[in-house]
């Protein structure tokens, strides 16, 4: 991840042209590439379009999901929800968009693969603020459209909810109810990670990372439930 690649190859991907060219490269500009840290300089960073990346993701696909599941329930389209603004999701978004081979970082930050993904998830995000801010709401949806609706359509079925699912699978097991506990917290305070663990009786603790204590849960839960089922 050097971010040394031509933008306009991203914008030819992504089938946006910007008009204000350093909105873009803001949006790839990791805090570890700059000189001053976010803390002390905030514009320079691309955190805060990630901060305003993430609701304009949020809203353009529960609109979608409004407008495609219209015989759904508020609590299924709600699973739909965290399931395709997840971490995972985003990552998964972020190689098809190639982010990687743009996004400009400093340093170790570069190292890992998980460390990779997580940067290049949430420049996938700030890119998403960036388009708001370039064109428009119409110009952001149509950019999630075009990438998050084969997601969509690929679960004909809500994802279960992982949390419940352990916890009647416990039961059945004659087991106490999960305990879940928050090992740390993590990132900016608009852009916070979460860290869970999750302890059922006979088993080793799983754990589970998102950007809520909710999604970090429902993480943790999925990964007990792999190892179990």
């Amino acid at each position: 991840m050097t971010g040394m690649s031509d933008r306009a190859d991203l914008e030819h991907r992504i089938q946006y042209t910007f008009t204000d060219k350093p909105l873009l490269d803001l949006a790839l500009t990791h805090r570890s590439a700059t000189v001053d840290s976010a803390v002390t300089a905030p514009e320079v960073t691309n955190e805060r379009l990630e901060f305003l990346g993430d609701r304009v993701l949020g809203l353009a696909i529960a609109d979608m999901l409004y407008a495609h599941f219209s015989a759904e329930p508020e609590g299924s389209m709600a699973r739909r929800l965290a399931a395709l603004v997840s971490r995972e999701s985003l990552a998964d978004i972020a190689v098809q968009m190639s982010l990687q081979d743009y996004v400009q970082v400093g340093g170790s930050e570069a190292e890992g693969e998980s460390r990779t993904a997580s940067i290049s998830a949430n420049a996938c995000e700030a890119l998403i603020g960036a388009v708001f801010l370039d064109g428009g709401f119409a110009a952001a949806k149509d950019l999630v459209v075009r990438y998050w609706r084969p997601l969509m359509e690929a679960n004909v079925n809500p994802p279960k909810d992982s949390k419940t699912e352990l916890q009647e699978w416990a039961q059945g097991q004659g087991f106490p109810l999960p305990i879940y506990t928050l090992i740390e917290t993590t990132g900016p305070a608009h852009s916070p990670e979460f860290k869970m663990s999750v302890k059922v009786d006979g088993q080793d603790p799983a754990v589970g990372i998102g950007a809520s204590k909710r999604t970090a849960t429902q993480v943790a839960a999925a990964a007990l439930l792999e190892r179990i089922k």
